[in-house]
């Protein structure tokens, strides 16, 4: 570059003819023709394109094989190996394989999809879930993770659940608007099938009933990308690895999930005072931008739940989400409705809840209510020792003392009656009935109807003594005292 530089000031500077220059540096002519005409080297430059004499003939042959892959399984299509391998057993080329290498990187550099920048307006979101990996209680556990994402501010919202079903993914977009303070008026998803029952061409949808109650609820607006197109809502994709790699390490150790979750909310907020590449403001000044055009919580609550019909078996259970939970024997073989909540299931029956209990996110587990089972066992009273849902029910020793005293007095008809005072527990809490059985036992009043009794009086609301104080003008009201006289009368035995 120096001597190029050099030639030119002196040809095209100080006077220098070209046929002297070409004898002082040993240049042809049309080199220094070259240098005078750029200011710098060129570089090699061809004509025309070089010709492939030994692959040219292959090269159709390589677009057709890399043509028909675009309809193949991902996992299934031609490697580089692959086609050089084809090519010599089936069409006897010549070559080596570097040169079909070349061919297939040009040709996939060319059908490469270029993709658009897109503007991120206020007010618009995207919604994807993954999974990762904690120790809960010591143990490694897979959970799945919801990822919320605002375009415009950037702002993130994520937490855990068991796993990604219905209940978790309606749980996941109340507590994101709730954090976020609004309701973006439009979010992207993927097909996901808690929201998608079916795709009916590119971009028409079935949804679900479960996801029409999220949006008709909050009034959202929402987006489904294109089969197989995720790039449609990249920035959820990129913020569900940031959130994996920033969040998530190294595995958090924890005893719950809502512990869990509650750190997941803490470091989303401190997220907020980052700033993104290309904007002077945190996410925090972006997202208070963003607010007003976001809409306004609902003012009544969404609960996210699934909904299923059931029946009850000759067990007395239902079964819901791979679990069994119990009912009062008196709905066996009816049909319930099921209500799975994240943390609760109800089970409902002609409008009323029969049953409650927490929800569980293992698989082939039995819920017992101990409750529910003592009106089948005040008619079978032999089973009473030997009943699976009283298995692990443990009362405190005043009952046992009563159950004892009671089949002393009465024999086996001891031991219906000790169920009566178990079937109280229907209506009564366990320290309510503890207390009367105590007060029973210290009066030696043996029988369900004495604790009944017992008990309906502790519940009762003490006699309270009206008061004249504040009603001045009831203290000149004067009341005759009543004749008792006919009373006496009577008690005496009298006429």
């Amino acid at each position: 570059m120096e001597q190029w530089s050099e030639i030119r000031r002196r040809v095209l500077v100080e006077g220098l003819s070209r046929r002297a220059a070409c004898r002082a540096y040993g240049l042809h002519w049309h080199t220094l023709t070259k240098m005078l005409e750029n200011s710098e080297p060129p570089g090699y430059r061809t004509a025309q394109p070089r010709a492939r004499r030994k692959i040219g003939p292959f090269l159709a042959v390589i677009e057709e094989i890399l043509k028909q892959d675009q309809a193949a399984p991902r996992k299934q299509r031609h490697t580089k190996r692959r086609i050089f391998d084809r090519l010599k057993a089936e069409h006897e080329y010549p070559g080596g394989y570097t040169a079909v290498k070349e061919v297939v990187r040009e040709w996939e550099r060319r059908h490469r999809e270029v993709f658009v920048p897109l503007i991120h307006n206020p007010s618009e979101a995207q919604v994807d879930f993954g999974s990762a990996e904690i120790i809960r209680d010591g143990q490694t556990t897979k959970v799945a993770l919801f990822v919320m994402t605002l375009l415009y501010s950037d702002a993130i919202f994520c937490c855990v659940f068991p796993r990604e079903c219905t209940e978790a993914f309606l749980e996941g977009h109340r507590r994101a608007f709730e954090f976020l303070g609004g309701v973006p008026k439009r979010i992207s998803y993927d097909n996901t099938k808690v929201a998608v029952a079916k795709i009916i061409g590119r971009r028409e949808r079935e949804l679900t009933r479960a996801f029409l109650r999220l949006a008709s609820h909050f009034l959202f607006a929402s987006h489904f990308c294109l089969v197989r197109r995720p790039n449609e809502k990249g920035l959820v994709e990129n913020l569900l690895g940031f959130a994996r790699r920033n969040f998530l390490v190294p595995l958090p150790q924890v005893s719950t999930l809502e512990e869990l979750n509650a750190t997941l909310e803490q470091q989303c907020r401190d997220d907020l005072q980052r700033r993104v590449w290309g904007h002077p403001a945190t996410k925090a000044v972006r997202l208070e931008e963003e607010r007003p055009s976001l809409l306004a919580l609902p003012k009544q609550t969404f609960e996210a739940r699934r909904v299923e019909a059931a029946r009850v078996d000759s067990l007395s259970l239902v079964r819901f989400d791979n679990n069994s939970y119990s009912v009062p024997t008196e709905h066996a073989h009816q049909t319930v409705t099921v209500v799975g909540g994240i943390d609760q299931l109800r089970i409902v029956c002609r409008d009323r809840v029969i049953a409650r209990h927490p929800r569980d996110w293992g698989r082939e587990h039995v819920h017992f209510e101990p409750c529910h089972y003592l009106a089948l066992l005040e008619r079978k009273p032999g089973a009473l020792d030997f009943a699976r849902p009283l298995e692990h029910w443990h009362l405190p020793d005043c009952f046992a003392v009563l159950r004892r005293r009671l089949e002393g007095e009465l024999g086996h008809k001891g031991t219906r009656e000790y169920i009566k005072v178990l079937r109280l527990l229907e209506h009564a809490t366990l320290a309510h009935l503890t207390t009367a059985v105590e007060h029973t036992l210290a009066i030696g009043a043996l029988s369900a109807d004495a604790v009944r009794v017992i008990l309906q009086a502790h519940q009762e609301p003490p006699v309270g003594l009206f008061s004249l104080d504040g009603h001045p003008h009831l203290k000149l009201v004067r009341v005759q005292a009543p004749d008792l006289q006919a009373y006496r009368v009577l008690a005496g035995g009298g006429a």
